[in-house]
């Protein structure tokens, strides 16, 4: 039986996740311990909350594995930069001192920081990492694989083959074709922040028409066979410090957007374009996915896909891939994203130590435990006053069909961006006032941003299509929403008439089964409007300190701490 921690670090998202005795103990991103949002810094304190969660110190460890190739990323980096000098002049030096300085010596710094030997320190390839995190936690003996990311080592996708624990490379992408470049350029080009704003994009795409379909046809073409180009010209990846796009895409787009500028999609005529432009790209990015799962179907026969990569955080489109290209099934991990590599590294490393293959991950509850009592406490010091209701989820049900906004922090955070009743904020769907006060007042963001719907598991085909499926307990899918209930749940449909909806069980989630229940009886509807408990630009609330920090600082009605209760206004 072995104990290994998996490792990704060093570009954005920085992760740590335990297995040991092949089943996953603990997986965490350091954001929640630094309160740094996408924190990339080598996760010390995840490591850390992982190794003291499962009782083991880091000398009971057989493996420390990183998820990425550290020398194959230096060779492609200063390649690339080689290739385009000296048009990469003015970035050689910084991307050249990153791979030097920490990045190449990581493996060494890892032993240093977690207190291991050298020689149990290894790598893995960063697209095999990914695969592993959805294969090997997914509920398949067998299953093609996709790897969509912005670029690994020199790989941008890839098409693995997935057989009990075993995992064979079919064919790859390399860069600098690559639709999370793709994606991630347009994120800037539309004004928001790289590795961030790649959401706010998806849900902009939604307010726009594709008018600029035969543009993007000229900066990506998509192949017969499945596979894609980038037309180099509109992109900068190697010599544009920022936003990853060169003039000629503004030639041809019209002006960026001014990041920061707030959106006003009804009186701007700008920011009208530039919903038209996120749902042109929108479009190609799902029918290049649709290309590429299609081929995948067609070359493995497998009835069932897993999805992985950056990209596979894009719920329209794995939605548009389980309905069109063939597959039986398809997951997507809860973290698909880089954080998810340090669990797929993790998982490889227990493989080929001789651990058995996990089971299928049924939650997503794998971080650190929330100390109720802890919280009591810090609310009593700063003078707030906790209440022990006799039925916590009763409370919070009770709120929420008043049309109260109410904080939920217990159990275990979440791993991966979604707050899945761990870590979130509660409201009435039924009430569209509840999405206007979530956006503007209490997380202050772009108005166009959807908010999700969480639904019992055996409730949600009377009101989504096709739930639930083996997507939608991590809310990595969408579903269109009856016609019949539209007009019931205002806050969490979005305009397109579909919702990222989470299923959600006793077994997956049990607090938030046992609110929806609670909510069934006060409503009659199992059924609330879900988002994550942070404010604009800050992480997920992990701990304590933090839960009482938001409370403080945003105009929530109430918040469920552990077994007690906070309300606003209480004496």
């Amino acid at each position: 039986m072995a104990a290994v921690l998996g490792i990704s670090a060093y570009y954005h998202d920085a992760a740590a996740a335990l297995v040991v005795g092949g089943r996953v103990v603990a997986a965490m991103q350091e954001e929640r311990f630094s309160r740094l949002k996408n924190d990339p810094a080598l996760p010390r304190q995840a490591a850390a909350a992982c190794l003291a969660l499962a009782g083991i110190s880091p000398g009971d460890l057989d493996a420390v594995v990183y998820y990425e190739n550290p020398y194959a990323k230096l060779e492609r980096v200063m390649t690339s930069m080689a290739r385009d000098f000296p048009r990469t002049f003015g970035q050689f030096p910084r991307a050249i001192g990153s791979q030097l300085g920490s990045k190449l010596w990581v493996l060494d710094q890892l032993a240093e920081a977690i207190g291991v030997e050298r020689r149990k320190v290894l790598f893995t390839e960063h697209h095999e990492s990914h695969a592993a995190s959805a294969f090997l936690t997914s509920p398949y003996p067998e299953a093609a694989v996709l790897t969509v990311d912005g670029v690994g080592e020199q790989a941008t996708t890839a098409l693995w083959e997935g057989r009990g624990a075993a995992l064979r490379q079919l064919g790859a992408i390399d860069f600098p074709h690559s639709l999370g470049l793709l994606y991630a350029a347009f994120t800037a080009y539309l004004g928001f922040e790289v590795n961030e704003g790649e959401y706010k994009v998806m849900g902009l795409a939604a307010h726009g028409a594709p008018r600029f379909r035969a543009e993007m046809d000229r900066v990506v073409r998509l192949e017969s066979d499945g596979s894609f180009r980038l037309e180099p010209r509109f992109f900068a990846h190697t010599t544009e410090r920022d936003v990853g796009f060169s003039p000629a895409l503004e030639a041809l787009l019209g002006p960026r957007r001014p990041p920061g500028r707030p959106f006003d999609l009804d009186a701007n005529p700008d920011d009208r374009r530039a919903a038209d432009v996120a749902a042109s790209l929108q479009q190609v990015t799902e029918e290049a996915l649709l290309g590429l799962a299609r081929a995948a179907r067609a070359r493995t026969k497998m009835p069932a896909l897993c999805l992985a990569g950056g990209v596979a955080l894009n719920a329209v489109a794995n939605a548009r891939i389980a309905r069109e290209a063939g597959f039986e099934r398809v997951f997507v991990p809860p973290a698909a994203g880089d954080a998810g590599g340090a669990l797929g590294a993790a998982l490889i490393g227990a493989r080929d130590l001789g651990d058995p293959r996990p089971p299928a991950l049924a939650t997503a509850a794998l971080g650190e435990p929330f100390d109720g009592g802890a919280a009591a406490d810090l609310a009593r010091a700063l003078g707030l006053t906790p209440t022990a209701p006799p039925d916590p989820a009763a409370a919070v049900a009770q709120r929420i069909a008043a049309g109260q906004v109410v904080a939920v922090c217990r159990g275990r955070f979440e791993w991966g961006p979604r707050s899945l009743g761990q870590r979130s904020l509660l409201a009435d769907p039924g009430r569209a006032e509840s999405r206007e006060r979530l956006n503007r007042v209490v997380k202050q963001r772009e108005p166009f941003r959807p908010f999700a719907p969480a639904v019992a598991a055996a409730a949600a085909a009377a009101t989504f299509a096709g739930t639930p499926n083996d997507m939608t307990p991590f809310m990595t899918t969408v579903a269109r929403v009856a016609p019949a209930r539209a007009a019931a749940l205002p806050a969490v449909i979005h305009v397109d008439g579909t919702a990222r909806v989470q299923t959600v069980t006793a077994d997956g989630a049990p607090d938030l089964s046992t609110i929806l229940e609670a909510v069934g009886r006060e409503t009659g509807d199992p059924i609330v409007l879900n988002t994550s408990l942070n404010g604009a630009g800050e992480p997920i609330v992990a701990g304590p300190v933090d839960a009482l920090a938001f409370f403080l600082q945003h105009p929530v009605d109430a918040m469920l701490i552990g077994d007690a209760l906070l309300e606003r206004g209480a004496p």
